[in-house]
């Protein structure tokens, strides 16, 4: 389950800065490697920091698994993943345009994380570095 960072209770209790360590369930369909499926659940490493504008950075990464056939030979592999996660939240009476997280009082971080696992997926799930596609004669 992915947690909801009630940051006006964070500030009240003057906790400007956390560690989140759980696990979640991502969408269907993030991954677009043909034959290749994301093994729930995904884990979330974060650390967050409330600085005294009332910014939020959270840093960390996500670390899932994912398997199918490499896409080089089609043998069944699987892959541990490790993806960085980075985002910073401003109050939404001060977002400009070019920042892509908002909040208001409270942190949803269902967008941010499903960022984080679309950009660390990999172009291709290979069995090795060295695999090398059939020689099909």
């Amino acid at each position: 389950m992915i947690p909801t960072l009630d940051i006006r209770r964070l500030i009240a209790e003057k906790k400007y800065d956390f560690d989140l360590d759980f696990e979640f369930e991502p969408e269907e369909g993030l991954v677009e490697i043909p034959y290749v499926e994301l093994v729930p659940p995904v884990k979330a490493e974060l650390h967050g920091k409330i600085a005294e504008d009332n910014t939020v950075l959270i840093r960390g990464k996500v670390i899932y698994c994912l398997k199918g056939l490499c896409s080089r030979c089609l043998k069944e592999t699987s892959s541990t993943v490790e993806g960085e996660a980075e985002g910073t939240f401003v109050p939404a009476s001060r977002r400009k345009e070019d920042e892509s997280y908002s909040y208001v009082g409270t942190i949803d971080l269902r967008e941010f994380l499903r960022d984080a696992v679309m950009f660390s997926i990999p172009n291709g799930l290979y069995c090795s570095e060295t695999c090398n596609t059939p020689d099909y004669k």
